[in-house]
């Protein structure tokens, strides 16, 4: 049942492009949340397999890491009201000067035009009149992120669409600790500045607190790369109530979500 606070989306429908299984519980959680409550259709394509990650729990026997993930990620858009999933098929490219930049199969090494075109072929079939995907330096410069960030860009352009780039607060999440947030350690692994500051950004959505738990529930369903305690401290609240946004393009019904209500 839709909530009385949101406007009936119904026949509306999102593209949310993502890098890797448990960026879009992280960066775009609450959005997709609101999205599905609203009654709209979204549709989460995953560019890589996230095989590069470190298993932090033991695997079964015969399972491979790969196969965690993509079970973690169906579990995660099941919480997150995720109508479609869609995965790209590319391997996970690493951190920044690692030899699997280089493999045939890296997102790294797929031409950005031609995966353009199939993000943008996603759009046309499914009627979307936008999409989510990551700001310019991919919130942290992880390699993955900055792809997506220009097959984004340019598929919305091919598809004559808004696109909203997801990045963060950077005055804010600093001012909460070096740990508050997990893009605090991802950015030491690339040694490069996170997020943007709040004069760059276009608009944030603010959690309910039912958003907010339904976000907590995504982010640990991805318990091989995310310990509950990295996430569930004091801080968790306030360094991850909000999701922020540049928009690239006219206005769309997205901002019919932004007004504040029953905050966390």
């Amino acid at each position: 049942m839709r909530p009385a606070q949101l406007p009936d989306l119904t026949g509306r429908t999102v593209l949310v492009l993502h890098a890797h299984p448990d960026d879009e519980a992280i960066f775009t959680g609450i959005t997709m949340r609101r999205f599905a409550d609203a009654g709209a259709r979204v549709v989460l394509i995953c560019a890589t397999d996230g095989d590069l990650g470190e298993a932090l729990i033991p695997l079964q026997r015969h399972e491979t890491l790969t196969a965690r993930r993509l079970l973690e990620l169906e579990r995660a858009a099941e919480i997150l009201g995720v109508s479609r999933l869609v995965l790209l098929g590319h391997r996970d490219s690493g951190l920044p000067g690692w030899p699997q930049n280089r493999h045939p199969q890296a997102l790294l090494r797929a031409p950005i035009g031609a995966t353009a075109r199939r993000v943008a072929d996603l759009a046309a079939e499914e009627n979307a009149e936008m999409i989510l995907h990551y700001d310019w330096r991919g919130i942290y410069r992880h390699p993955d992120h900055i792809a997506v960030h220009r097959i984004g860009r340019q598929a919305a352009r091919l598809a004559r669409i808004t696109s909203y780039e997801s990045t963060v607060d950077r005055t804010h999440l600093t001012r909460l600790g070096e740990n508050a947030h997990l893009v605090h350690a991802a950015a030491r692994s690339t040694s490069a500045p996170f997020g943007l500051f709040p004069s760059e950004i276009t608009l944030s959505i603010r959690a309910t607190y039912a958003e907010l738990a339904a976000k907590l529930a995504a982010i640990v369903t991805h318990a091989s790369q995310i310990t509950g305690e990295a996430v569930a401290h004091a801080a968790f609240p306030d360094a991850y109530r909000f999701e922020w946004y540049q928009r690239f393009g006219e206005p769309t019904f997205f901002e019919q979500l932004v007004p504040t209500y029953a905050v966390a």
